[in-house]
């Protein structure tokens, strides 16, 4: 069996078992998937400061997790610490689901492969993520390993050495070349594994349990679906609905595109002309005056594709909108596009919006520009609101409200009731009562200052009883908030004071 049909044959098991592990809760990994995620978060760089997690953190929805570079280059300094690459972090969810690159003859564009370029193309490994994954090891600019051979020592070293053994039947080895690329590609495989798990793909957001009739959308959320599906022509290129099969949208059509996104002045990429690498090059020889080719600069490197190169300077991927807003608070700072120019969804949806019709800096990358599916769109402010309160439901991890009966049947009450919620103030969550003596459609939903729709608690039909719901406003800003329920004909409504 030769070299390579041994990697073709690891590759297709590890896809398998990550397809089958994709359904599992997130305490359920496999053994494959365990070790994908000490390999994602050990710190193996040089020096040894720095996973992969330092860039792709879970709690920002897998990618930069550090405010103040958010709002600023966006770009993350790498293992020594005046290095800078030059892109934002992409997310690390769901991009295990990407296809391997490749030109789409009918489209007339290209599809799949990871980074903002899709110079990992999944086609070494049989998937983008996993070729993805071996990159930042060896990259100077990020975790700035020696060699594999280093990377793979590391591993030796490791407190999870066994694990390896157990995943691949063998201890973690490298006297020759094929050793050494072997158990190289093996680290990528297993991190591509975990990536691939229901750990980092959950599928949790409110919009998933809006598909499962589980949740109802506010009235502005659902404004800003119709028109992220409609006048905004958002899903043209992110698509929300299901897949033929039922799979849950990714948000992302995996193609690449050119918005006309400014350079980002704050990108400290174009300082690295001043920073050089062991050998004594600059990192970036033409400093300020670089431009980002994106994918055709990748092409230019391909020579069945370099005639392509040109129609594709400036295009980046398209990435996936699920978890776009996800954040561990309401006041962190998240970056958007591939260089990081927009700080706010709000900033890039008016982009889209309006980059043809107000004064907007010049693109960074003139030519290909995408004029037909963005820049005047006729959007008013509301709408720009309702569409980013729309993709704001993408975020996994949202928590559905928690109903229970608190009393029994021979306890039925005698009289309609919402309780003052307890405890209030509160923070995050807090619970409220209500009792209904018989059988009804009740609907409990909360509304800010505004008069607007942030949480439909309950929609259903319940029978006669006392019940008690957990609401999480982990995702809401501190303020008064009202509590209204409506059950037959009993309505009433009550203050609620969020405060972080």
């Amino acid at each position: 069996m030769s070299f390579k049909t041994v990697i073709v044959i690891t590759a297709a098991f590890v896809l398998a078992i990550a397809a089958s592990a994709a359904a599992g809760p997130p305490s359920d990994l496999t053994p494959m998937e365990q070790l994908g995620k000490k390999l994602f978060f050990d710190k193996i760089s040089d020096p040894d400061w720095m996973s992969c997690a330092t860039c792709h953190d879970p709690d920002v929805g897998w990618t930069g997790p550090i405010a103040g570079i958010n709002m600023k280059g966006a770009v993350y300094r790498g293992a020594v610490p005046v290095r800078f690459g030059n892109r934002k972090p992409p997310s690390a969810a769901y991009a295990t689901l990407s296809p391997i690159f490749h030109y789409d003859d009918v489209e007339s564009l290209f599809i799949g492969g990871n980074f903002w370029d899709g110079r990992a193309t999944g086609e070494r490994l049989g998937n983008p993520a996993a070729d993805q994954a071996l990159g930042p090891f060896l990259n100077p600019v990020e975790q700035n390993n020696a060699s594999k051979q280093a990377v793979l020592e590391q591993v030796e070293d490791s407190k999870y050495a066994k694990l390896w053994e157990q995943v691949w039947g063998e201890p973690i080895s490298y006297e020759d070349a094929a050793e050494i690329e072997m158990n190289y590609d093996r680290i990528g495989l297993a991190i591509a594994a975990y990536e691939a798990s229901s750990e980092v793909n959950p599928f949790s957001s409110k919009y998933d349990y809006y598909l499962e009739g589980m949740v109802e959308l506010t009235e502005q959320e659902e404004w800003g679906l119709e028109l992220f599906n409609g006048k905004a022509m958002c899903s043209a290129c992110h698509p929300s609905e299901p897949g033929l099969g039922g799979e849950p949208p990714l948000f992302t059509d995996f193609s690449y595109d050119n918005l006309g996104v400014p350079k980002n002045p704050d990108n400290p990429f174009y300082e690295m002309d001043e920073v050089f690498l062991d050998d004594g090059s600059p990192i970036n020889p033409m400093g300020s005056a670089w431009i980002d080719p994106g994918l055709g600069g990748f092409l230019q490197t391909r020579p069945e594709w370099s005639d392509l190169a040109a129609e594709n300077m400036g295009k980046h991927k398209v990435p996936t909108l699920r978890n776009v807003d996800k954040r561990p608070g309401g006041g962190f700072g998240k970056a958007y596009a591939h260089n990081g120019f927009f700080k706010s969804l709000k900033d890039i949806v008016h982009f889209y919006n309006t980059r043809d019709v107000e004064i907007w800096p010049d693109p960074e990358e003139p030519s290909n520009v995408n004029i037909d599916e963005l820049g005047d769109l006729g959007l008013t402010d509301a709408e720009e609101n309702a569409i980013v309160a729309f993709m704001k439901t993408l975020s996994d991890g949202y928590r559905l409200p928690q109903v229970k009966t608190i009393a029994s049947d021979q306890q039925s009450p005698t009289s309609y009731n919402l309780a003052q919620n307890y405890p209030n103030p509160f923070n995050p969550w807090t619970d409220i009562q209500y009792d209904i003596p018989q059988d009804a459609h009740v609907t409990l939903k909360v509304y800010n200052v505004l008069g607007a729709e942030v949480a439909t608690l309950v929609d259903t039909y319940q029978t006669a009883n006392s019940y008690l719901v957990r609401w999480d406003a982990g995702d809401l800003a501190s303020g008064m908030y009202f509590c209204t329920i409506d059950a037959g004909d009993f309505r009433k409504t009550t203050k609620m004071l969020l405060m972080k």
